[in-house]
C-alpha cells in the first residue's frame, strides 16, 4: 500500500495557561509555518498568542507548481493556473487534505473536541482550509481565508449542494487593491458559500494588496476568541 505521508512540520504557539482550544494557520503559496508566524509577529509587534488556544502554523511540503513552471514550491495544492475560471487540481488537493486530517486528529489525541479547532489562512491557505472543511471536516469551530478564493466550479461547492448538515461559520478579509487574487473572486466565493447555508462574513479592506495589515489580524483574534471562548473549569 501507499507509505503514510510524513508529519509536516509546523511551528506552535503554545497557550499561556490550559490548552483547551486549537488554532490550525494555512501560510500561502512558496511560505513557511515559520514565515507566517514571523510575519504575523512583525505585524502585531508579539505572536498571535492566546491564554487558552493553540496556534500551529503547519508547512507545506515542497512540490513542483505549474504557475512557477513546474519549479519546486511549498504549496499546499497544484494550480493548473491563478485564476478562478479554471478547473481545480483535485488530485494534490485531495491528498494534502488527508494529511492535514491527521494534523487535526493529533489534536483530538491531545484531548482537544473537534468543535474546538478552527482552520484557516492566507490566499492558498484560506482555499485549502475551505477545502478541509467544508468539503471533509464540517463539525470544526470556523473557517477563515483571509485574500483567498475558490475556482468558480470548486469541488466545495459540488459538495455543499448535497450537504444537510450545520457548517462551520466563514470569516473572510480581502483587500479591494489586491491584484494577485482579485477583490470580486473573494467576494464571489462568499456570495456562493452563503448561497449554498455557510453563515459568512466579509471583511473589505480598501487600498489594502495581497497582504496582511494589523487591523485585520486584530479583528480575526477577536473573532477567534468568539468561536474559541475560555471553557469554565469543569
Amino acid at each position: 500500500g501507499m507509505a503514510a505521508p510524513a508529519a509536516l512540520q509546523r511551528s506552535v504557539v503554545s497557550p499561556a495557561g490550559r490548552h483547551t482550544a486549537s488554532l490550525i494557520f494555512l501560510h500561502g503559496s512558496g511560505d513557511t509555518g515559520q514565515g507566517a508566524r514571523a510575519w504575523i509577529k512583525q505585524i502585531l509587534n508579539q505572536d498571535m498568542a492566546f491564554q487558552h488556544i493553540k496556534v500551529i502554523y503547519p508547512t507545506a511540503p515542497a512540490r513542483p507548481y505549474t504557475p512557477m513552471k513546474g519549479a519546486f514550491s511549498t504549496v499546499w495544492f497544484d494550480r493548473y493556473k491563478i485564476s478562478n475560471d479554471c478547473p481545480e487540481h483535485i488530485e494534490s488537493i485531495d491528498s494534502m487534505c488527508r494529511g492535514l486530517t491527521d494534523l487535526i486528529n493529533d489534536e483530538i489525541k491531545n484531548g482537544i473536541a473537534k468543535n474546538r479547532i478552527l482552520i484557516g489562512g492566507f490566499s492558498m491557505g484560506g482555499g485549502m482550509a475551505m477545502h478541509l472543511a467544508y468539503r471533509f471536516h464540517q463539525d470544526l469551530a470556523g473557517v477563515f481565508a483571509l485574500s483567498s478564493f475558490l475556482n468558480k466550479d470548486s469541488a466545495v461547492y459540488q459538495a455543499l449542494k448535497r450537504n444537510e448538515s450545520v457548517l462551520p461559520e466563514l470569516f473572510q478579509c480581502h483587500g479591494t487593491a489586491d491584484e494577485l487574487v482579485l477583490y470580486s473572486w473573494g467576494e464571489e466565493t462568499n456570495k456562493m458559500l452563503k448561497s449554498l447555508g455557510v453563515s459568512t462574513s466579509l471583511h473589505t479592506f480598501p487600498n489594502l494588496n495581497h497582504e496582511l495589515n494589523r487591523t485585520e489580524i486584530e479583528k480575526l483574534k477577536s473573532w477567534i476568541e468568539k468561536k474559541l471562548p475560555v471553557e469554565a473549569a469543569k
